[in-house]
């Protein structure tokens, strides 16, 4: 038959698994840096010698990693999905970034349906706490503040759609955002006007979740995105005119 005795598991796996698991639920952030030993194995309720144990494994793994003086710390580049030769090449061509918006548009109206139906009342809670920070925000006139809250909100969503692997894959993706890769997302947040049309639609979109509307969630985050892609064309669009308008301008002033 196919049995073996049963053993209790050593103290320092049950540790690594539990690390794990909130790693890769995205509890646990790259970057993220973990209590001291102390605190931590307090809160396990294991050993601080079990504890260095399974911290040993999980860095030899590539999960953690120590920084002299500082502590231990999730590994950054858990973070990253992309190589940094390919990540050079979205940044210098104009299609990787309608293509990248395209593509939120598909993933992330799939996480606001299943954040509808999956999403526990704490996920909905965060995401509503994220959108009352948007709308304080939303007062200081601050396009810095605005646009991290925005990708906030997103990842939020993302996160209470409970799926791993659509989570790591976007937090990459937005993690290139953040970084300017594909557009400056400041500028979608400096002209009063579109400012206002972004939080009525980040309302639209937590009103449906929190309804839990999968279908409503869906359109709302669609139209969003859809109206992000026609503001970006527009902007690209204008950057291109005023340069043809300053070379005209250069050319009338040293014709004197």
């Amino acid at each position: 038959m196919p049995f073996e005795k049963v053993q209790s598991e050593k103290l320092s796996h049950a540790v690594v698994r539990q690390i794990e698991k909130l790693i890769l639920r995205g509890v646990l952030r790259p970057g993220e840096r973990l209590p001291s030993e102390r605190d931590l194995s307090d809160q396990m309720g294991v050993s601080r010698p079990s504890l260095r144990e399974a911290v040993a494994e999980l860095q030899a793994r590539g999960l953690l990693t120590s920084r002299a003086s500082a502590g231990i710390f999730v590994t950054e580049v858990l973070g990253s999905a992309f190589s940094q030769p390919l990540i050079q090449l979205f940044a210098n061509h104009d299609e990787a970034v309608f293509d990248y918006l395209s593509f939120r548009r598909d993933m992330e109206g799939l996480a606001a349906e299943r954040a509808a139906i999956y999403g526990t009342d704490c996920d909905l809670a965060v995401i509503a706490a994220v959108f009352a920070k948007m709308e304080t925000a939303h007062t200081k006139r601050n396009p810095t503040e605005e646009a991290a809250l925005d990708a906030e909100f997103h990842l939020a969503i993302i996160e209470a759609s409970h799926n791993v692997i659509m989570l790591h894959m976007m937090r990459s993706m937005y993690q290139l955002l953040r970084e300017g890769v594909f557009y400056n997302r400041q500028i979608m947040f400096k002209q009063r006007t579109r400012r206002d049309t972004l939080l009525e639609q980040h309302r639209a979109i937590n009103d449906a979740l929190q309804a839990r509307d999968p279908a409503a969630a869906r359109t709302a985050v669609e139209t969003h995105l859809n109206f992000v892609e026609a503001a970006l064309s527009d902007n690209r669009e204008a950057e291109k005119n005023e340069a043809i308008a300053r070379q005209r301008l250069r050319r009338e002033t040293e014709r004197g």
